[in-house]
């Protein structure tokens, strides 16, 4: 009799490590609260001050590390955004080369010829 092997299934999720969130997500949070907690400690301002940045810290690290929207991470959805606002909005096409000019794949245009409509053109091939 042969032994029964389990095919792996679900390859493309992560592994959940603790409190049923990703390492990656572990990774975020530890990220964030060491920020909040230099916020606390370190700041060279008024106790409620250190507090209110220690907070802010706290919960936009939650909000980056348990907020999926669309199934993606925050952080992903936020390079979407860079991109898209750093891509241009209107694209103007423009040929390159004149109708007469593409006729030919290769051509030298002969001094005095600025714009290829006097003379002859001769052939580089």
């Amino acid at each position: 009799m042969s032994a029964a092997h389990e095919i792996p299934t679900h390859l493309e999720v992560a592994d959940r490590a603790v409190l049923g969130l990703t390492m990656r997500q572990l990774l975020a949070a530890a990220i964030g609260l060491a920020l909040a907690y230099g916020a606390w400690n370190d700041l060279p301002l008024p106790i409620a001050l250190r507090a209110g940045a220690a907070l802010v810290t706290v919960l936009v690290c939650a909000v980056l590390v348990l907020w999926r929207p669309g199934g993606r991470a925050a952080e992903e959805w936020v390079f979407v955004l860079v991109r898209y606002w750093s891509a241009p909005r209107v694209a103007v096409w423009r040929p390159g080369v004149s109708r007469r000019r593409a006729r030919r794949a290769h051509e030298v245009i002969l001094p005095g010829e600025a714009d290829g409509s006097q003379g002859e053109v001769a052939d580089a091939a």
